[in-house]
């Protein structure tokens, strides 16, 4: 007796022909967004930024403003904003943005005006001593 394999048709040595590829699949690369645009030069506000960025000033101004933030209980005053507006509406109701969208105008009202003094100034520094 004979057992046939039902997969017997996918083991056997017979060509497949091979097809065209399809005319759309060969279509030319899609231009750089870059070729679109002439080359321009930075303006004077990205030059600052990308100074900052390259020196490491950027990331030690955040660190102090984090540090100056902490150490006059703002991080905390706003945490505590947060969670009363989560327990009124409810903790299964509120969102992130929608919590982001009630905090952000208090948190930048609230920033004490000694901090901003004293980034304003550190940046200050930090332009003249770069030569911007």
């Amino acid at each position: 007796m004979v057992e046939l394999n039902p997969f017997s048709i996918f083991t056997t040595s017979t060509k497949i022909p091979k097809m065209k590829p399809k005319s759309s699949v060969n279509r030319p690369p899609t231009p750089d967004v870059s070729d679109n645009f002439p080359e321009r030069e930075p303006t004077f506000q990205e030059l600052i930024n990308i100074k900052f960025i390259e020196t490491g000033e950027k990331e030690r101004l955040m660190e102090l403003l984090r540090e100056r933030l902490v150490d006059c209980g703002w991080k905390d005053e706003m945490k505590s904003i947060c969670r009363a507006f989560v327990k009124k509406k409810g903790r299964n109701n509120v969102t992130l943005d929608e919590l982001i969208h009630v905090i952000t105008p208090k948190g930048r009202a609230s920033v004490p005006d000694s901090v901003k003094a004293e980034l304003l100034q550190r940046i200050r520094t930090f332009l003249v001593s770069a030569a911007l």
